[in-house]
């Protein structure tokens, strides 16, 4: 397990819950806006944390944190992470996943074996623009079938995309609420061009509070709540 970093604190990455974060190095996808560069290229990967420190440190934070929350990169791609996962869970926190889709069997077992609490996956866009917006060929039954296993369960859940006005418009958004039909939350995420893993997208927007209100409404339609992060 590459644990690439911790933060010990936050109010705002599980929903309602004081939690810790910890993040998991790598990841199958090379999106340009990516924000942790430092989590998906393999040449600025840090020095991993020690496992049993993070385990220790987590012992004495019983009781004072509600929450756990596994973030990326992309958890998933650690065939060691349900057992990392159950040790945390079974010091008594809650348990929340964020993931791409891209490995549904992973996902799924989880599910079954009741160690996560909460899952956000991200939607990069509608299917057909997967690969253009990742850079990287995707599995799009992968991507629909972790999609269905969250709407089909009584897990917890969110859908979130960033927005990059040049890769996503009016009948793209359409197309994605089609796709999570259904879904509990959905959570638009403004690109804030300050740190990412394409130095091109530095250059790049989001759209406008107004459009980005138009988009709420209109997406709304779909699932049961829809937020501007």
């Amino acid at each position: 397990m590459h644990i690439g970093g911790i933060q010990k604190f936050s109010l705002v990455d599980y929903p309602g819950i004081p939690s810790a974060v910890i993040f998991i190095s790598g990841c199958n996808m090379r999106c340009g806006y990516c924000h942790n560069p430092e989590l998906v290229l393999p040449e600025k990967f840090t020095e991993p944390l020690d496992l049993d420190e993070v385990c220790s440190f987590l012992q004495e934070r019983v009781g004072k944190l509600q929450g756990i929350v596994i973030t990326g990169g992309e958890p998933t791609l650690r065939k060691d992470l349900s057992r990392l996962v159950k040790d945390i869970k079974d010091m008594g926190f809650k348990i929340k996943l964020d993931s791409n889709g891209t490995n549904p069997t992973m996902l799924e077992n989880m599910m079954s074996d009741q160690i996560i609490d909460y899952v956000a996956m991200d939607i990069k866009g509608p299917l057909n623009k997967y690969s253009q917006i990742s850079q990287r060929p995707i599995n799009i039954n992968d991507i629909r079938t972790s999609i269905n296993l969250i709407l089909n369960s009584k897990i917890q859940h969110e859908f979130r995309t960033t927005v990059v006005k040049s890769q996503l418009d009016e009948s793209d958004f359409k197309e994605i609420g089609e796709t999570i039909r259904g879904a509990q939350l959905y959570s638009l995420q403004k690109f804030i061009p300050k740190k990412t893993l394409d130095p091109r997208f530095a250059l790049e927007e989001s759209y406008s509070e107004s459009e980005f209100g138009d988009i709420k409404n209109m997406m709304s339609e779909y699932v049961r709540e829809c937020i501007v992060r």
